[in-house]
């Protein structure tokens, strides 16, 4: 009997937004607009989960360590989704290679590949979706299978977009800096919504202050099923503005 296909890990996605909802000024950038508590309870949820999935476009523009510093905890294993394998070979998420792994699909450069191998990290090739990217489910699942139980996301908008419209996130975590920019990256695209009853809602949710910020989170309504229970909640910081 064949033995059955790996279940899909916890999801969580967390970001940092404005106001008016952009995670990045026009030009790009992004570091930092959270406050310092929030970077805190950020940590926090990294240490609570086995590994943390970026966009290799988040490794291009803010070259993440992807680490626990600010808090009590181990650091997860850094995943990075990067089809044609663009990750520089001295990319801060890949300072320690025994803790990196890189999905790409069969489209990527052999000798990029091997590269990457070179230095200690893992790839993997998976099939890639109708745009080019690696399928996310499929990344999902070759985690899973790999024991990694749950999985913190944190960008970029397209891997957040794609994750909440094929209902594969099952919990979102969001900080509102009081800040606006106007023009500037967008934290969602579209999710094929056309009518206010197709709107993803959510259950457990919560809203509480965390120094200057605001923070929500909640379980969304409606995903796919993981095969795990949720990673224990990082520790409420409910704080007020000095």
């Amino acid at each position: 009997m064949a033995a059955a296909a790996p279940g899909l890990p916890w999801v969580t996605i967390k970001y940092a937004q404005t106001l008016d909802g952009r995670i990045a000024t026009r030009s790009g950038e992004s570091q930092w607009i959270s406050g310092s508590e929030s970077l805190v309870y950020a940590h926090e949820l990294r240490a609570r989960h086995d590994a943390i999935l970026v966009g290799v476009g988040t490794v291009l523009r803010d070259n993440p360590r992807l680490t626990v510093r600010l808090a009590q905890g181990r650091n997860p294993l850094r995943v990075v989704a990067d089809s044609a394998l663009r990750t520089p070979l001295d990319a801060a998420v890949l300072a320690d290679a025994a803790g990196a792994l890189v999905a790409a699909t069969a489209s990527a450069d052999p000798a990029r590949r091997t590269a990457l191998e070179a230095r200690g990290v893992r790839v993997i090739v998976l099939p890639a979706e109708e745009s080019g990217r690696v399928d996310l489910a499929a990344l999902l699942r070759a985690l899973a299978a790999r024991g990694v139980r749950s999985v913190l996301v944190e960008g970029g908008a397209e891997m957040i977009t794609s994750l909440l419209r094929r209902r594969l996130a099952h919990r979102l975590v969001v900080c509102v800096a009081p800040k606006l920019l106007g023009v500037g990256l967008e934290a969602i695209g579209d999710l094929g919504i056309a009518r206010l009853d197709e709107a993803l809602t959510f259950s457990r949710s919560r809203f509480w202050t965390c120094g200057a910020d605001a923070l929500f989170e909640g379980d969304v309504a409606n995903a796919q099923a993981s095969c795990v229970p949720p990673p224990q909640p990082a520790t409420e910081r409910v704080l007020t503005a000095e």
